[in-house]
């Protein structure tokens, strides 16, 4: 058996690498057009090492954001900010977890038996509590407890997935509940055991511990119980005086098997050092007026966002996460549409937004739409940049989106000219619909379309893109040296801009269908 394992992982870490040599030979040998060329040189510009990643609230960012900018003002768009500048600034708050600082020790009867740090062993997103928290540890399961089991004063450990026997209406809610339920329960603090097998697994060692919240608001879930996340190569430590094995609850808790509680005969001592302080970063907001005197009054909303992570963790030597493709090469792609259309502008007007604070939680796009420029009723649309890998031939995009206004049938049509097949998401439980800007729009009623790059499943295109998922995604990796694939991006940014000039130029605006939840009709119903 243990041949079996060990030649069959050679054979795929082969497979994978082959896959991955072919890939990179391929985009060696292509040479961009000269539009693919400019929108590239754009997206060094944003996202070499001298922007140091554009993290929110830094001053690297405020130099990305005049950029974006004067790039905006050299191809004749008009402010859409305040004051009659390109630039709204979002107040934020900011509660960082300073590592060095901070640990959790693992007791035995008193005695430290193991000791995990942050950002390797653990991490958590900061909030302003007690800086020390010490409870006995108890497992239970997916971590919804018995009603009558008695946890006031313990610290809970669960495995953060669902049961596969759930349905899925109640997975969609599970966190939710679960954290209520803790809370409940009076635990002082929870650990949850970070799942491999999921679909988009958690990067370790983690970028930071930090949050940030637009100024005023309270992040979510922070009256529950604090939740630390754990690294399962870390998992041991939690077991160790149980007779349970921590790498069959991963391989169980994986598949969604059943889990059971117990006890784990351990207690935890949590200490965390924080420091919080205001900041702020502004969005870049700019318009290219409509030619048609009576729809140049309607707006089609072109988005992407600027900030990435800027410096954190080291991996693989690295500490600086330059963000190249997540979101550079896409706020670049908007300038370049911009440059392009500057003499042509479609009847209705482009509403260029390049958001702040996405990868803090939607912060920017949420204070645009919450403090509009111009009238909420005047947006017809939002087509949103993120989440895109121009790393294998494109001849599948899935849309987010695609089933709920007309948009999709809009898309398909113009898709079709480009040979690019339009699906739709296969992959729900990651939730991108929410986990992007668009979602705000569709918070205020705006028709949205998003797009990820597709393959179909065993194809060499899905080895390259969970292999950019696994080493490049919200690391370091993802940088200007990424191997691009020329033909690929190109294609998408034409296809990009013929949409938006599609929608802009359309005689009628996108519509909600009925059948959407998040239509008019269904919202009024609820």
């Amino acid at each position: 058996m243990l041949a079996y394992k060990t030649s069959r992982s050679f054979c795929v870490t082969f497979t994978v690498t082959f896959l991955l040599s072919l890939a990179a030979s391929a985009q060696s040998s292509q040479k961009p057009d000269a539009a693919t060329a400019a929108w590239w040189a754009q997206t060094v510009a944003l996202s070499n090492d001298s922007m140091e990643g554009r993290d929110t609230g830094s001053e690297a960012y405020e130099r990305a954001a005049k950029y974006v900018a004067d790039q905006f003002a050299a191809a004749g768009l008009k402010p859409a900010g305040e004051n009659g500048t390109f630039f709204q600034r979002v107040p934020m708050h900011q509660v960082a977890l300073a590592d060095d600082q901070s640990e959790v020790e693992i007791l035995n009867a008193g005695h430290t038996s193991a000791t995990l740090h942050f950002s390797t062993d653990v991490t958590t997103v900061p909030r302003e509590t007690s800086p020390l928290i010490e409870g006995p540890l108890v497992f239970l399961g997916y971590g919804i407890p018995a009603a009558d089991l008695d946890l006031k004063g313990k610290i809970a450990v669960f495995f953060n997935n669902t049961p596969a026997d759930l349905p899925p209406a109640e997975r969609e809610t599970y966190t939710a509940r679960r954290l209520r339920a803790l809370g409940q329960a009076g635990v002082v603090a929870a650990f949850s055991i970070d799942n491999p097998s999921a679909i988009e697994p958690f990067h370790w060692p983690s970028a930071y511990a930090r949050s940030v919240t637009l100024a005023g608001t309270t992040a979510p879930n922070s009256n529950g119980p604090v939740v630390i996340r754990i690294n399962p190569a870390s998992l041991d430590a939690l077991f160790s005086a149980s007779s349970h094995s921590a790498a069959q609850i991963v391989a169980d808790g994986g598949k969604g098997a059943a889990l059971t509680a117990f006890p784990l005969n351990l207690s935890a001592r949590i200490r965390r050092t924080v420091s919080s302080k205001e900041i702020s970063s502004p969005n870049i907001l700019a318009v290219l007026p409509g030619s048609d005197p009576k729809l140049a009054a309607e707006y089609v909303a072109l988005s992407a966002h600027l900030d990435g992570y800027g410096y954190g963790t080291p991996v693989l030597g690295d500490k600086l996460y330059n963000g190249t493709l997540d979101d550079a090469a896409y706020v670049a792609l908007l300038i370049e549409v911009a440059k392009e259309l500057q003499h042509k502008a479609p009847a209705r007007s482009l509403l260029f937004c390049i958001f702040t604070g996405e990868e803090k939680g939607l912060l920017g796009s949420a204070y645009y739409t919450q403090h509009l420029t111009v009238p909420k009723e005047s947006i017809v649309a939002n087509l949103n940049l993120d989440q895109l890998r121009p790393i294998f031939p494109l001849n599948i995009l899935t849309m987010e989106g695609l089933t709920d206004s007309t948009l999709g049938d809009t898309v398909r049509t113009v898709a079709a000219q480009f040979k690019i097949e339009i699906r739709p998401d296969l992959e729900p439980e990651r939730n991108l619909f929410r986990r992007a800007d668009n979602y705000n729009f569709v918070r205020i009623g705006v028709p949205i379309a998003s797009f990820v790059f597709g393959y179909d499943k065993g194809s060499p295109e899905e080895v390259i893109y969970r292999d950019w998922y696994a080493r490049r995604y919200h690391k370091p990796q993802d940088d200007i040296k990424t191997p691009i694939d020329w033909a690929a991006a190109g294609k998408f940014n034409r296809f990009y801009t013929a949409l938006t000039l599609n929608i802009a130029n359309a005689p009628t605006r996108p519509q909600w269908l009925p059948s959407s939840p998040y239509s008019p009709h269904q919202r009024s119903s609820q």
